[in-house]
């Protein structure tokens, strides 16, 4: 399978968007807006960085890892793979499953069809599950 195009960073709420455009753009050696975008959402605190340049994200998110400034902001990050399910941590109370389905559909976020979300209130988290869309690279 082709890797995913698209990181994502997880306990953002310490770097502004400002701090972490220029940070990715540090890690990857790439122009933010031309090579890659960030997406942000604040309301679960992870932002998506989708590279419009071909580059390898798997030695990217390892970058990261390894990064003093992502480990100091408690940052972390991975893979989008659109096949699969993420768990979504630190979720406020008030958000709705709806609200995470259209979020993580719309496809300038790097996302793709959902076919279920498992809300999980009283931990602050939910797992969403893409749909398996083979053929979209």
């Amino acid at each position: 399978a082709k890797a995913s195009s698209s990181v994502v960073l997880e306990n953002i709420q310490g770097c502004s968007l400002k701090c972490l455009r220029m940070l990715l753009e540090n890690i990857s050696n790439l122009l933010v807006d031309d090579d890659f975008t960030v997406e942000v959402i604040p309301e679960i605190n992870v932002a998506v960085a989708t590279f419009i340049k071909h580059i390898d994200t798997e030695e990217f998110v390892r970058n990261c890892s390894q990064n003093k400034r992502i480990k100091e902001f408690k940052m972390t990050a991975r893979l989008l793979e659109l096949t699969q399910s993420i768990q979504v941590e630190n979720l406020p109370a008030s958000v709705s499953a709806d609200f995470i389905t259209i979020y993580f559909e719309n496809a300038r976020n790097g996302g793709g069809p959902v076919s279920d979300i498992q809300l999980f209130p009283e931990e602050n988290s939910a797992i969403i599950t893409f749909c398996d869309h083979k053929g979209n690279a």
